[in-house]
């Protein structure tokens, strides 16, 4: 519903823009400069979309994230489709979009959201997870149960805090052991 409600608002405010501009220049002019918005919008969104392109080739080559590219790709065909809906409002908000610059505070804005919606459902996780283990009576992983095994000490094993630490013999490993078995040639 709140979805409508901002499409609504949106198309009452593009038909209020577009009479009130008609009114004031005239209609002829109110369309020639529709025009010229979807005309230079479609070459921005042409070149932008094709330079973030390479962009995005030349990350994979690198083998590098392409997490700015996607996020520019993302921004660039939300302006093209503000560039095509009619409207003056649109097609202005549709040209700023292909600006790099209003497309990186937008870029950091949505990747500030995209970290804050992962962290929250991290932790809804996190949470189910917790849950889900007590409903079972089960410790949860990472929980202070600790698995382990009971040893006990003799009084062989007993020391004072003068002792220091008992050192153990030295172990060889798996490969020195196999090297003594069979020799290589």
């Amino acid at each position: 519903m709140p979805i409508f409600v901002v499409l609504l608002l949106a198309v009452v405010a593009e038909i209020a823009v577009l009479v009130g501009l008609g009114q004031a220049i005239g209609v002829l002019p109110t369309l020639g400069l529709l025009v010229a918005g979807a005309v230079l919008g479609s070459w921005l969104l042409r070149r932008e979309g094709r330079r973030t392109m390479l962009e995005f080739r030349e990350a994979a080559r690198l083998r590098r994230s392409p997490d700015r590219e996607i996020s520019d790709g993302v921004l660039i065909a939300a302006a093209g489709i503000l560039i095509i809906l009619p409207g003056l409002i649109s097609d202005v908000a549709g040209l700023l979009l292909l600006f790099p610059p209003v497309r990186s505070v937008l870029r950091k804005r949505m990747v500030r959201a995209a970290e804050r919606r992962s962290k929250e459902m991290q932790d809804q996780v996190w949470l189910h997870t917790q849950r889900v283990y007590r409903e079972r009576g089960a410790a949860a992983p990472g929980s202070d149960v600790i698995d382990g095994e009971v040893v006990s000490v003799t009084e062989d094993d007993v020391r004072t805090p003068d002792d220091g630490p008992r050192l153990l013999p030295p172990q060889r490993s798996a490969q020195a052991e196999r090297s003594d078995e069979q020799p290589r040639g």
